[in-house]
C-alpha cells in the first residue's frame, strides 16, 4: 500500500503507552485542536462503527463540526476514524481517514497522527491549510498533557 496521499506528524512522549492512551481518549477535548480553538466531543462512541461528532469552536464564535465514524478502536494502540460516513453509515464527504496511534519505545511512547486522503486534491487542500502546523500543535498539546500526568 502506498501512503502517497498521507500526511503525518510524530512525537516522542516521555510517558508509558497506557498513560498516553488514557490522555488520548479520556482528555481528547484538551488536545484535539490547536488553541485558541477548543474541541467539544458531543458524541464519541469508542468502538468500531461508533459515531464521532467533535465540534471545534473558534475564538470568534466559529463552529466547525467534524462528524464521522470510528473505524477501529484498539486500546493502547490506535483509533481510526473517517468523515466518509456519518451516523448509521450515511455517505458524506469524504475528505480523509485519520489514524492516531501510540507505540512503546522503552519507557516512553511514540505518537503518530496520520491523515490519509481520498484524492490528490484533498491531500493538497489539507497540506495547504496548514496540516503540519495544526496537527503538530495538536500533537504537542497531547505530549504536554501526557507528560504532566
Amino acid at each position: 500500500m502506498t501512503d502517497s496521499l498521507a500526511l503525518s506528524v510524530e512525537r516522542t512522549i516521555e510517558a508509558p503507552v497506557e498513560q498516553v492512551w488514557s490522555t488520548m481518549t479520556d482528555r481528547i477535548e484538551e488536545w484535539f485542536c490547536p488553541r485558541p480553538w477548543r474541541a467539544e466531543a458531543r458524541v464519541l462512541e469508542w468502538r468500531p462503527g461508533g459515531r464521532s461528532l467533535i465540534v471545534m469552536h473558534g475564538p470568534d464564535g466559529e463552529e466547525m463540526p467534524n462528524e464521522g465514524v470510528v473505524l477501529a478502536f484498539e486500546p493502547n494502540r490506535r483509533f481510526v476514524f473517517t468523515d466518509a460516513f456519518t451516523a448509521d453509515w450515511h455517505p458524506a464527504g469524504p475528505f480523509m481517514v485519520g489514524i492516531f496511534e501510540v507505540t512503546a519505545d522503552g519507557g516512553r511512547s511514540i505518537f503518530r497522527a496520520t491523515a490519509r486522503h481520498w484524492t490528490e486534491e484533498a491531500f493538497a487542500q489539507h497540506r495547504d491549510m496548514g496540516f503540519e502546523e495544526g496537527w503538530g500543535t495538536m500533537a504537542d498539546q497531547l505530549k504536554a498533557l501526557a507528560e504532566s500526568n
